[in-house]
């Protein structure tokens, strides 16, 4: 049976705000912005957008320390230009989904500082506070995620607060019925706007241990790696109280027509499909990254891909995520040839993919010189290569000063090579990475069965991957050749085979030979 809800057929493309499209010339992108590219965006083909934080916010961690959730941080625009965007986006049947970020505030927004205040302020549970150990110690070993002790001290009421994150990131305490109901009052105020859904943020660090337990030691701890893998994540992360808050902000979305509760997770397989909650009443997409971190060989990714499918609730829908903000861009993982692989694989598997911005374009890693560092991650704990910058660098439109992005300097560097890697450049260009994403789109659009059939692996032979996608008698297989090496394809079936796609772009209607160029990944229909 086909699916019918929107976030099961459709494709989720990111965007990080400050480096989509800057409309007033202060070199960060904005909500007017991406407004004014809404136009691209429906040429793509995608069905939402999931906008990284916009809310007031000191930017400590460039808006993931909300200083307000319900009001627009003015470097990205007001609330009238979000409500703006909400509705130009609807009129062309795209959706907007929200970053909700509920596991810690900005020090600055007016719970803390309540919190802070004194011992006794209503708001002091709000929070995590505790005191220190006998000698004047954090009270245990937690690390924050972003290196150092995830406990700082307050020298005004001499108790520590617990922050898993920055310093200025404290964490809320979500054992607190006053801070579950004031955050769920925080998405009834989105949705009201007319907000698609949610990408909650670390969902699965909500909880926390009830009695604040020390963190066993990680014996496979290498001192090249982030202090966060210094300790074992059991106490401060993945508490079974957590199901109950997911279920909770998923009942608040229910009251509201099909709207989607996406949750980031990085957690073991077996772990994180327990986020689609008892009777599949928790969120509808736990975030999979499996693909981020996989060897990116047919065998490791038929193996991966097999065990997930086996791994999901009966209903559960699946979902694939190639890259992120936080993660190193598909094309500098894998290069630029494998790139396209790997489009084809995110847009053909079963579930609902996400994109991230400029991955279309086949950007990859941008450098950035020291100077030009932003990450809070890559300051705390430089020379790990753990910085997020060369992810998050500006769109590239046009092969114009500062590519079309900005009148002005951008807050970060852009590609060196934007005056040919650009939207303008690309999409005059047959054969080029964005011209391969919008035919996939488009074909994922056309075909019941790529976006809602079913999915049955049928070999791994060497290094291409083969699968059959299946809706009411329509039979689509997809071959991906993995390695830069010609491979042999051994199937009887492609005799009367149309081929749909094929990455290189070049192909006639029909197979001639008996496998996949280099590189080279095919759609075929069969008979």
């Amino acid at each position: 049976m086909a699916a019918s809800i929107w976030w099961q057929r459709g494709v989720v493309y990111q965007i990080y705000p400050r480096s989509f499209q800057d409309s007033n010339g202060d070199g960060v992108g904005d909500l007017k912005g991406i407004r004014d590219r809404l136009g691209y965006l429906s040429w793509l083909g995608v069905d939402a957008i999931w906008i990284s934080p916009i809310y007031p916010s000191p930017m400590a961690d460039f808006g993931y320390d909300v200083a307000d959730y319900c009001d627009i941080d003015p470097l990205f625009g007001s609330l009238a230009d979000f409500d703006a965007l909400v509705a130009s986006a609807h009129t062309r049947d795209i959706k907007i989904i929200l970053d909700f970020v509920p596991n810690h505030t900005s020090e600055r927004h007016p719970w803390f500082l309540e919190s802070r205040a004194s011992r006794e302020n209503p708001k002091r549970d709000w929070y995590i506070w505790r005191d220190g150990t006998p000698d004047g110690g954090p009270p245990n070993n937690w690390v924050s995620q972003f290196g150092g002790p995830a406990w700082s001290f307050d020298e005004a009421t001499g108790q520590y607060y617990l922050h898993s994150f920055l310093r200025e990131q404290p964490d809320l305490n979500w054992r607190n019925p006053d801070v579950r109901a004031a955050m769920y009052d925080v998405l009834k105020f989105w949705l009201d706007r007319g907000v698609d859904g949610f990408r909650v943020d670390v969902i699965w660090l909500l909880i926390k241990d009830a009695e604040l337990r020390d963190n066993p030691p990680n014996p496979a701890y290498a001192p090249d790696q982030a202090g966060i893998n210094r300790f074992l994540s059991l106490y401060n992360a993945d508490q079974p109280e957590v199901q109950d808050v997911v279920a909770e902000m998923r009942a608040m979305l229910d009251r509201y027509q099909e709207r989607v509760l996406i949750g980031e997770i990085y957690l073991p397989l077996e772990r994180l499909v327990a986020y689609y909650g008892t009777d599949l009443r928790g969120a509808q997409l736990p975030f999979n990254f499996q693909l981020i971190n996989a060897a990116w060989r047919a065998p490791a990714i038929a193996k991966l891909v097999a065990e997930y499918e086996a791994a999901l609730p009966a209903g559960g829908w699946p979902n694939w995520v190639l890259g992120n903000h936080d993660q190193r861009r598909i094309a500098a993982r894998v290069g630029w040839a494998q790139a396209r692989i790997a489009a084809m694989l995110l847009l053909t598997l079963r579930g609902t993919p996400t994109m991230y911005y400029g991955d279309e374009l086949g950007l990859g890693r941008v450098p950035i010189p020291p100077e030009a560092v932003q990450d809070p991650w890559e300051k705390n704990e430089p020379g790990l290569g753990l910085g997020r910058d060369p992810s998050r660098t500006p769109f590239q439109w046009d092969d114009t000063a500062n590519a079309g992005f900005s009148s002005a300097r951008p807050w970060l560097p852009l590609d060196p090579d934007y005056k040919a890697c650009n939207v303008e450049t690309l999409r005059n260009a047959s054969g080029s990475i964005l011209d391969l994403y919008r035919q996939l789109l488009e074909l994922r659009r056309r075909h019941a069965a790529l976006n809602s059939g079913s999915f049955r692996l049928i070999d791994v032979q060497g290094d291409a991957l083969i699968y059959e996608r299946t809706v009411r008698g329509e039979r689509i297989l997809v071959c991906l050749n993995f390695s830069d090496r010609e491979q042999a394809l051994a199937m009887a079936d492609l005799s009367g085979a149309t081929i749909l796609a094929s990455t290189h772009m070049d192909r006639a209607a029909t197979m001639s030979g008996a496998g996949l160029r280099p590189n080279e990944g095919l759609v075929f229909m069969l008979r």
